[in-house]
């Protein structure tokens, strides 16, 4: 009896170092974006918390279904890194306007998981910029001499 063997190229997201950071990244912002409504802060910590959410997923399932190798019209590597980037400023804004005023607890809870999805946004950055220039893909790609 022939057994399946996988193609050892092909490791799914969910199963790689990226998909775990962004996975985390997720479960941080939500977790923080939950305090926020818990605690009835002000709107716009729940505005861009959930706006962060939204596009996060959307990168989930772009990778999960592999759709970025399907649509190769647009560079997905420098858009992540985009998308990361503007996160940690977000982020980072709102959870220091959330610890500020400690008017609750649940809130200063909330600011302090943003802080972390903060850290989280700036690792999966970083994690897809390393693989960027070790893995470069299109017209720009290194040649050997």
């Amino acid at each position: 009896m022939e057994v399946a063997q996988r193609n050892p190229t092909h490791r799914p997201f969910c199963f790689s170092v990226k998909g775990h950071v962004k996975m985390l990244r997720l479960a941080l912002t939500v977790t923080s974006m939950t305090f926020f409504i818990i605690a009835q802060a002000p709107e716009p910590y729940i505005v861009i918390t959930g706006f962060e959410v939204t596009a996060i997923f959307f990168f989930i399932i772009l990778y999960i279904f592999r759709l970025d190798r399907l649509m190769k019209w647009l560079f997905w590597p420098l858009l992540d890194i985009i998308n990361s980037m503007v996160t940690t400023v977000f982020m980072i804004i709102v959870s220091v306007l959330a610890l500020i005023p400690e008017t609750s607890s649940m809130t200063v809870v909330g600011g302090a998981f943003g802080l972390l999805a903060a850290v989280s946004c700036l690792a999966d950055g970083a994690l897809i910029y390393r693989k960027l220039l070790f893995n470069p893909s299109g017209p720009y790609q290194k040649r050997p001499v």
